[in-house]
């Protein structure tokens, strides 16, 4: 994140320096803002799909734990032994548990610094029951099937919101592709041949500032609406970051390349 903002900001000076008024100096600062955006869009994109695996596979985790503890198996066993099946970026985090408890690290320990590492929604609303049911004296592995059951309508009421909004994020590539269109027929069939004529060409931009015009315009467009997106579709602005790289580019291109 720093190597990519630092970066940005070299490329940002050196276009200051270097080509500042040219048509070039918008290349480079749009290069400036995808090299600055462009490694948090993957990070954040790679943190979400591990979140969800875990989160994913928390109800088959829990339902595991239940039939070992019917079978008369101890809790940290259950865990150990859960360790060694395939659940995913769960399986890493279960090994970690594991050796943890062996090592001699209690239970409620070993849940908290399992809360600490994943860092999910469903985590923070699970364990510290699991903690409280281990206080009351209770016995805990009760927990674990409603708690998996809670899990599972929790992941369920989350897809039906992705396909709900999934649509919403869709209309934002939509628009921007409209966007792009008109722009593109809009300068072909308008400003070139309208500027082709000097008596009214004076009452318009010349073509390069146009094209200028245009190029700031969708700048704003991708990152902005995919920012947008973001937050409609996975309900954080920085989920984003991806879908304003993807129209960054695609503007550019279409742009350089049609306009």
């Amino acid at each position: 994140m720093v190597v990519s903002v630092s970066l940005a900001v070299i490329v940002i000076m050196t276009a200051s320096l270097t080509l500042s008024g040219s048509p070039l100096f918008d290349e480079y600062i749009l290069l400036a803002v995808v090299i600055a955006i462009f490694p948090s869009a993957v990070l954040d994109y790679i943190d979400y799909r591990w979140k969800k695996s875990v989160d994913e596979h928390l109800p088959d985790l829990f339902q595991s734990i239940v039939q070992a503890q019917e079978s008369g198996i101890a809790l940290p066993k259950a865990i150990e032994d859960a360790s060694k099946r395939r659940y995913g970026a769960l399986t890493v985090e279960l090994k970690k548990m594991a050796s943890q408890m062996s090592w001699g690290m209690s239970f409620e320990e070993t849940l908290r610094s399992f809360t600490e590492r994943v860092d999910t929604k469903l985590t923070r609303q699970a364990v510290p029951l699991i903690i409280e049911a281990s206080h009351s004296g209770g016995r805990v592995e009760r927990i674990f099937e409603p708690l998996g059951r809670f899990v599972e309508s929790t992941l369920m009421a989350k897809r039906e919101r992705r396909a709900q909004t999934r649509p919403y994020v869709a209309i934002v590539y939509v628009a921007f592709s409209v966007f792009l269109f008109t722009i593109i027929m809009l300068f072909k069939t308008f400003f070139i041949q309208m500027g082709e004529l000097s008596v009214i060409e004076l009452a318009l931009l010349p073509s390069e500032e146009t094209r200028r015009l245009y190029f700031h315009m969708s700048f704003l467009q991708a990152l902005f609406g995919g920012l947008v997106a973001g937050k409609m579709g996975e309900g954080t602005m920085s989920a984003g970051l991806k879908h304003s790289v993807i129209l960054l580019v695609v503007g550019y291109l279409s742009l350089k390349f049609l306009m």
